[in-house]
């Protein structure tokens, strides 16, 4: 998963230091031209890990995008600089039967695994946006058109879940499948970059792509090695028995009927532990939000 963005940080980097440059500005941006707004996004959910279709950072399943929502408010302190503190709650999802191809002799591992999940990230995020685009004046004068980019911090809420063989979901992280016991509460680090246009007097909108590098690799409950069936509890051994797989008894993808307590590709000694890469996952929000400028209130000088 880090192979696409092996330092995430240097983008953070690069924004505290295009950010420190409007400093020199800050005495003529004076606070008569600064303003707020607040928006609401919608968007589209994807998650990149262990489930996904191939083991490379750009796969992704369309069947398993989700929604996902979101409320922001934003300060302009500068011509090219502003600061969003945003909420917002989606949806990840996979699923090895429908990702991994059985006839694949690299992905058949991840198919005879048939893990499972989805789960719902509630999030939290304060970012510094930086425009490429200037304005220096105020919101009435402002481009119609503005590229933009941004990174900061965040902080979200997970709780994977996997359908039992009833077809009803089960919270996976008390069961601890891979006998790590992992939190549900994370830090990710989100930057991207988007596009936003002026509508009207009071009204944008913007188009975002955003990515959420993880600091988890349980965001599917999958990361390093199967449960010990001898320790491990009935229920963790459904999801995560050594070799066993999402099914009961050890059968490890239903429309196969292959028994994975006993297949060969996961009987050898060099694979029969390994349930996922042990890399942290990653998920992107990408969509349109509509931003409403608050009037900003002017004071006039007074006059002796």
């Amino acid at each position: 998963m880090t192979k696409f963005f092996t330092y995430p940080t240097a983008v953070l980097a690069g924004l505290a230091l295009l950010g420190s440059t409007q400093h020199a500005d800050a005495q003529q941006f004076s606070k008569r031209k600064q303003y707020t707004s607040i928006g609401v996004s919608l968007n589209a959910m994807n998650y990149f890990g262990d489930l996904n279709p191939l083991t490379n950072f750009a796969s992704v399943h369309l069947g398993d995008t989700r929604p996902n929502i979101g409320l922001n408010i934003t300060h302009r302190f500068f011509p090219r600089v502003s600061g969003r503190f945003a909420v917002a709650y989606g949806r990840i999802t996979a699923d090895d039967n429908t990702n991994a191809n059985k006839d694949d002799g690299n992905a058949r591992y991840r198919y005879t695994r048939n893990m499972n999940f989805r789960n719902d990230i509630y999030e939290a995020s304060a970012v510094v946006i930086v425009d490429l685009i200037e304005n220096r004046n105020n919101y009435l004068k402002r481009p119609d058109f503005v590229p933009y980019v941004f990174g900061g911090v965040a902080g979200f809420h997970h709780s994977p879940e996997g359908k039992d063989a009833n077809g009803n979901y089960v919270d996976l992280q008390p069961l601890k499948t891979e006998g790590v016991d992992y939190s549900k509460f994370q830090f990710a680090i989100p930057f991207g970059l988007g596009v936003r246009y002026r509508i009207n007097r009071n009204l944008d909108a913007a188009f975002e792509i955003g990515f959420r590098k993880t600091f988890t690799g349980y965001l599917d409950d999958v990361s390093g090695k199967y449960a010990d069936l001898s320790k491990a509890t009935v229920p963790a051994q459904y999801f995560g028995g050594w070799g066993g797989g999402n099914a009961p008894g050890g059968i490890t993808n239903t429309s196969t009927g292959v028994a994975g307590g006993f297949h060969p590709d996961l009987m050898n000694p060099a694979n029969s532990a390994k349930r996922g890469q042990g890399k942290s996952d990653w998920y992107t929000v990408t969509g349109f939000s509509l931003n409403y400028i608050l009037n900003p209130k002017i004071k006039n000088p007074k006059f002796r």
